[in-house]
């Protein structure tokens, strides 16, 4: 079996959990991307256009699979696995998913819930009539980058951001408040399923900087309202993330990423679950339905060590497995000794991500806390 891979920038979520799978199952792997000297073996094409991607494929031989883990990538890759006939997601519902105005009016128009918003373009106006605080994000951003929390002077925060991100259209939206969830699901385009959920823990306002998800399947009426959403966008097919909150009213989106859960959770949740969930994902796209899910009886977590000053990185730990009782602990450190630390506020400021796994929550922070104690990290 042939499978196509459009990538960006290497990821772990490919290198180590998609690339092994695809060879698990058997799949002839060819990696399609812009950074062809990133990636090993791979070809260049410029994969943010579909037409390149088309082409490219129809030179190199008959595909099997056509997938992305790519935020970016998702539209484009959709769009030639349709030009091929084979089994993937609709490109309408991965550019409502990825805009994130698309998002909010498409829940609106199909009375799945109303959130105020406006959408800024370049050289807009700020919009009047939205009630502090509101929240300023990018339309098309990632990793919490120039999403803030905005109490006061909307037209000063607007411009503060047009200076970093010129050009690009912006999101005001209403600030929802109460905890913060996740639904991590997987659809085959006959049947989305559930795998289950995290409770996120933020760092202080007014920045978004997400510092730690414990695993927290959700109850029943969040599940509808966020399958709702989701049925409400076309998303039925492939692995995705949503992120909502907890209100006074009842469960509100955030976002929806239509890609399995990134920032080592997807990790995390193969360990919890017990499964190969990254050869799950690969299946649907191979045409098969989902298999079964099993009992879960185990808690997890990943932990974001996040920079807590700018400086330079003078110890830290380096990637790790250790076994403390009956809790499995993995360390991915994200940045090295040397490094100059400048903070942004975002999940760019991550260091490391320790992730594990045990019976419960007790034992797995006592092992958390413990092996943070012994090695740490160092800025100075």
């Amino acid at each position: 079996m042939r499978l196509y891979l459009t990538a960006l920038k290497p990821t772990d979520s490919v290198t180590d959990g998609f690339l092994p799978a695809a060879r698990a199952l058997g799949c002839e792997v060819t990696i399609l991307t812009d950074r062809p000297e990133r990636h090993p073996d791979a070809v260049a094409c410029d994969v943010r256009d579909p037409r390149a991607v088309i082409d490219t494929i129809e030179q190199l031989g008959k595909p099997d699979v056509i997938f992305s883990n790519s935020d970016h990538l998702q539209a484009e890759t959709a769009l030639a696995a349709a030009y091929f006939g084979l089994p993937g997601k609709d490109w309408r519902a991965c550019v409502a998913a990825k805009n994130k105005f698309l998002m909010r009016r498409k829940l609106l128009q199909a009375g799945v819930e109303q959130v105020r918003s406006a959408r800024l373009a370049p050289g807009d106006p700020v919009p009047d009539g939205l009630p502090y605080p509101v929240v300023l994000k990018p339309r098309e951003g990632v990793a919490s980058e120039d999403v803030m929390l905005v109490e006061r002077d909307l037209a000063g925060a607007v411009a503060a951001v047009r200076r970093r991100r010129p050009g690009q259209a912006l999101v005001v939206e209403e600030y929802l408040e109460g905890p913060l969830r996740t639904l991590e699901t997987l659809g085959d385009g006959d049947e989305v399923r559930v795998l289950g959920g995290f409770g996120t823990t933020l760092g202080a306002l007014p920045y978004f900087i997400e510092e730690r998800l414990d695993w927290s399947p959700p109850s029943s009426p969040d599940d509808a309202h966020v399958l709702a959403a989701l049925s409400a966008l076309g998303i039925g097919f492939g692995a995705c993330h949503t992120e909502y909150v907890l209100t006074a009213d009842g469960p509100r989106v955030i976002e929806m990423n239509y890609r399995v859960i990134g920032d080592h959770c997807d990790f995390l949740m193969a360990d919890v679950l017990g499964v190969p969930l990254f050869e799950w994902i690969l299946r649907v796209h191979l045409g098969e339905r989902l298999p079964a899910m099993p009992a879960v009886a185990r808690h997890g977590c990943a932990v974001s060590v996040v920079a807590d000053r700018a400086g330079t990185i003078k110890a830290a730990p380096e990637s790790d497995f250790v076994e403390r009782g009956d809790v499995r602990l993995w360390h991915r450190p994200l940045r090295e000794v040397g490094d100059v630390i400048s903070l942004t506020h975002t999940n760019r400021d991550y260091l490391g991500v320790i992730r594990a796994v045990g019976p419960d929550r007790v034992r797995v922070d006592t092992a958390v806390e413990a092996y943070r104690a012994a090695r740490p990290w160092v800025i100075e």
